[in-house]
């Protein structure tokens, strides 16, 4: 039992998710004390209010979804701009120095039962005519 337990934790892939949960987690406390701190005094000062969660019509407090929705963006976009595309340049530039090129594609095998199919359909329609 805690054989399988153990090569469960040493695959690679939970240890990846495990690291990539508390960088997100880090860098989420980041984007958000930045959107607390700098964005929603600025976004306030623009619409007369203490800080955009201070934004409310008539007891509906949308400033606070403004704020979550500005956080969200500016979470995607660092983690696009600082992970995701740094490593597509890495991984293009692999294949360039390995010689792969994805935009060519292999032609697949054609299974054999579908051969054998194809030839017979293609034999009985000729004893057909």
């Amino acid at each position: 039992m805690l054989t399988g337990f153990k090569n469960f934790i040493m695959k690679g892939n939970v240890v990846d998710l495990a690291v990539a949960v508390v960088m997100g987690a880090a860098f989420g406390a980041v984007v958000t004390s930045i959107v607390e701190g700098l964005l929603t005094p600025l976004i306030g000062l623009l619409f007369q209010a203490k800080g955009i969660e201070e934004m409310q019509w008539n007891g509906f407090l949308y400033g606070r979804v403004i704020s979550s929705i500005i956080s969200f963006v500016l979470i995607a976009a660092a983690i696009y701009f600082v992970v995701v595309l740094p490593m597509n340049h890495m991984i293009e530039r692999r294949n360039r120095r390995l010689g792969i090129n994805p935009d060519v594609k292999e032609e697949s095998a054609e299974d054999p039962q579908i051969a054998l199919l194809t030839e017979i359909r293609d034999s009985l329609r000729d004893r057909a005519v």
